[in-house]
């Protein structure tokens, strides 16, 4: 059911209710093509996912749906919930912890249900990935085919940060519009692609626009505590059966490849495409490639 309306790109920006809360979403295309689903990572909103990028796969025959997760963008802010524990999550104790990925899958699948994209194909980034990957296992009826984006498996012994990233990952956050907004530029620089650098005029832009379209450090908190404690996917994944791409930056600080190395190896048929020069991002030079695998394995 559509509850609400905004102005914004693309066919429409409404809010669906969707396992209990409100999900802002996006559609790009031609609502007769295939769906596909785009799930950002964490703190991530879906403008985060590139407007060129998102029409290049319009224009290979997609309906592009993307939306914001729980607790980020316009979507539904659990801010009544107690600060998760981080430390205690991390020592075992899930007393603090607010949800988890595998609800942040359960809020994707009854978005897919409500707009009557089944199966549809799924694209996930980071977190996205991880999100992407639980909706595939716990529902694999909705899926047609996946593709992991500088993600990982759960698995704590792969994908860890380098110390810079884990710290910009990590840092407290800022009380300014301008400190929110370099802090953001800054820590996109600490994980960006080393080979294909953004200009710093374009990041500050990107930055600007989440940031006056929406800021919920608290929500990016929440959902950090749900993949912490996530339980590692590496078993579960062994039952997805649909077409499935690895998309991973042999250079990435923030996930190291060696995550998406596991993710391809966890899941049956996987095809695992490592960019070199390639970090925590996806800079405009290498969307052609990674449309290019998205589609490939879409028409598997």
């Amino acid at each position: 059911m559509l509850v609400a309306k905004a102005r914004g790109r693309g066919a429409a920006v409404p809010d669906v209710r969707a396992n209990g809360i409100d999900l802002r979403y996006e559609t790009t295309g031609n609502p007769d093509d295939p769906g596909l689903l785009l799930i950002m990572g964490l703190g991530a909103q879906l403008v985060d996912w590139p407007a060129g990028f998102v029409d290049e796969l319009a224009a290979r025959g997609f309906h592009v749906v993307r939306f914001d997760n729980r607790d980020a963008g316009l979507s539904t802010a659990f801010d009544d919930l107690p600060a998760p524990d981080l430390a205690a999550i991390f020592g075992g104790d899930p007393a603090t912890v607010p949800y988890l990925l595998s609800d942040m899958a359960s809020d994707a699948a009854a978005l897919i249900k409500e707009l009557g994209l089944e199966p549809v194909h799924v694209v996930g980034a980071s977190m996205g990935g991880m999100i992407a990957q639980q909706l595939t296992v716990d529902h694999p009826d909705l899926v047609a085919s996946l593709c992991s984006i500088m993600s990982t498996t759960g698995d704590r012994a792969v994908g860890r940060p380098t110390p810079e990233a884990a710290a910009a990952l990590m840092r407290p956050p800022a009380t300014t519009r301008d400190e929110i907004i370099m802090g953001a530029v800054a820590a996109s620089r600490v994980i960006g692609s080393p080979g294909y650098p953004t200009a710093e005029a374009e990041l500050r832009r990107r930055a600007t626009a989440k940031f006056e379209r929406s800021y919920r450090p608290a929500g990016g908190q929440r959902q950090y505590a749900a993949i912490v404690a996530s339980p590692d996917r590496t078993a579960a994944l062994q039952s997805v059966a649909v077409p499935t791409m690895v998309i991973h930056g042999a250079d990435d600080p923030l996930i190291n490849v060696s995550g998406g190395r596991a993710t391809a190896a966890a899941i049956p048929g996987a095809e695992l495409l490592v960019i070199p020069g390639m970090g925590h991002d996806l800079p405009e030079a290498l969307w052609p490639r990674a449309v290019d695998a998205i589609v490939a394995n879409a028409r598997r």
